[in-house]
């Protein structure tokens, strides 16, 4: 399997990075030879048991074990502690690391404007269209939509026929709260069950569609209601990945206080907390309907760069290129006209 470097854009200075990406030669002998010689070894790693250990030895073992060097380890994955809401002191267990929480509204600012569209996470980012007369149609590649959304879902299907999507790659360093990405009501709300497949690069390569063969769940929002973002439908489907067993759902009107579950009839309100993916890595895709947002003109720029070498790009034979952004960062806007809801306001809780 190709081991070339993998790429991405910084999007704050434009900087293109190479990612150091964990456990990859691991990861391409799992994807490689143990899924081409031992089908069923393969099959039982990506499984909910095998996994479930992994993240119980990784993370949960050492839960009351503190780091050895855990200084050096919060520099090496770059985590600033000063965004942080826990006490340096008290970030010294990997659990406590990897599912901390940052004082957001300070340091992760959003535009509050009801038209502006922003990323649910800290993420590395690729857009797409289900559109097949689309320059973003990546047919097959990386999801099923019917899949995705889960094939008895006929006419939830049916409203995002056409329209496009955007998939977010949460690496293991990154903060591991999800948020809204706009406001509305949730309509649906359910889990589809599947494998627990690595969101490495070299998995998306190796098997056709991994993002839709994983267990996830699937939030729809209506946006088109009193005090919402008036873009239509939008789709939120949060998907586990190697290490990950659970997808906490805690949405908070406040900060991260007095967390909800997710369920149908609550509002949403863009860029507040709504999940916590436990450690490891993960994805988010959201799909909206047709015509009714833009993607900004420099994320699309971003994705279609020559010069950026990325696994992808080898795989596809053509530019595709992932932009790092960050969680309430906007990333899209409602189309003029699409829509007439006015937005709640969105200004943080006081305390």
């Amino acid at each position: 399997m190709h081991s070339r470097p993998h790429r991405y854009i910084e999007r704050e200075t434009d900087r293109v990075v190479r990612e150091e990406l964990l456990a990859d030669a691991a990861i391409r002998f799992i994807y490689g030879t143990l899924r081409e010689k031992a089908p069923w070894f393969f099959h039982a790693v990506t499984g909910p048991s095998v996994t479930g250990v992994l993240g119980f030895v990784s993370y949960d073992l050492a839960l009351n074990a503190r780091i050895s060097g855990a200084g050096s380890f919060i520099r090496k994955i770059g985590l600033k502690t000063e965004e942080c809401l826990a006490p340096r002191e008290e970030l010294d267990t990997p659990r406590r690391i990897f599912e901390r929480q940052i004082a957001y509204w300070r340091c992760r600012p959003m535009d509050d404007a009801p038209a502006v569209i922003v990323s649910p996470a800290d993420s590395r980012m690729l857009l797409g269209s289900l559109d097949e007369d689309s320059s973003l149609h990546l047919k097959g590649k990386f999801f099923s939509f019917p899949e995705l959304v889960g094939e008895n879902h006929v006419a939830l299907r049916t409203r995002f026929d056409g329209g496009e999507w955007a998939m977010f790659r949460l690496t293991p360093d990154k903060y591991h709260y999800t948020h809204a990405p706009v406001s509305g009501l949730v309509t649906h709300f359910y889990g589809l069950d599947g494998r627990y497949h690595s969101c490495n690069p070299s998995a998306a390569i190796a098997l056709a569609t991994p993002v839709s063969k994983n267990r996830r769940v699937v939030t729809v929002i209506d946006t088109d209601v009193e005090g919402g973002s008036g873009v239509g439908l939008v789709a939120m489907v949060e998907i586990v990945a190697l290490m990950i067993g659970d997808i906490r759902q805690c949405y908070s009107e406040c900060r991260y206080d007095d967390p909800l579950p997710v369920v149908p009839g609550l509002f949403l309100r863009k860029g507040q907390p709504k999940a916590l993916f436990r450690p490891g890595s993960s994805t988010v895709v959201l799909l909206f309907e047709k015509g009714r947002i833009a993607f900004s003109p420099d994320l699309l720029h971003n994705q279609v760069r020559s010069d950026v070498g990325t696994r992808f790009s080898d795989w596809l034979e053509r530019p595709l290129v992932e932009t790092e952004v960050a969680v309430r960062s906007t990333i899209a806007r409602r189309v003029n006209g699409a829509g007439t809801a006015a937005g709640r306001g969105t200004e943080e809780c006081r305390r």
